[in-house]
């Protein structure tokens, strides 16, 4: 029997692992130069708890998010807290679980890290039209689903801006220009 197919298949498979670990590596490396005093997993960490109910901030619930282990996720919320941007309080619903919190420089952190995750993804996404990044988007969850495990992602919403409408619009003009100049 002839395998030539599947032999090409497994090369297209291998060749697309090690290109999506080579590309994780090379976006953390990058994400590291943007968020001024954060690495990017902190900063994704961030995103995460961001998009959760203040009651549901547990370490727990951040790993799903996150899609990493309870152990990382404390690791990471253990860092950022030692930078005083989160403080680590009980939960008020459940007394063996403990939530996390924003604490005011942290939400001052929040803001600044704004203009700085839309140069990010701006930079990224330069060579991306609209619809390809949809595409990358669906192709990225469905390889996610790969053992049958539904992604906790960041649909819900996008990088909550600030609830100062004027400093959202100003980061989206920003971005559209920024978007604008790149094409």
């Amino acid at each position: 029997m002839d395998y030539k197919k599947e032999l090409h298949d497994l090369f297209l498979m291998q060749q697309a692992y090690g290109t999506l670990f080579s590309l994780i590596n090379k976006l953390h490396i990058t994400g590291d130069t943007y968020f001024d005093g954060l690495t990017s997993r902190q900063f994704m960490t961030i995103v995460a708890i961001l998009h959760l109910a203040e009651e549901e901030t547990t370490i727990n619930n951040i790993a799903r998010k996150l899609g990493t282990s309870k152990q990382n996720a404390n690791r990471m919320v253990s860092s950022i807290e030692k930078l005083g941007y989160i403080e680590i309080i009980p939960s008020s619903k459940d007394k063996r679980a403990t939530n996390v919190r924003f604490t005011d420089i942290g939400k001052q952190k929040i803001i600044e890290c704004s203009q700085y995750a839309v140069d990010f993804m701006a930079d990224i996404f330069r060579h991306f039209s609209t619809e390809e990044i949809e595409t990358l988007w669906n192709l990225l969850r469905k390889l996610y689903e790969f053992d049958g495990s539904h992604q906790d992602g960041f649909e819900e919403s996008g990088l909550p801006l600030t609830s100062d409408t004027g400093l959202g619009e100003s980061i989206l003009q920003h971005f559209a220009q920024k978007r604008k100049s790149l094409e």
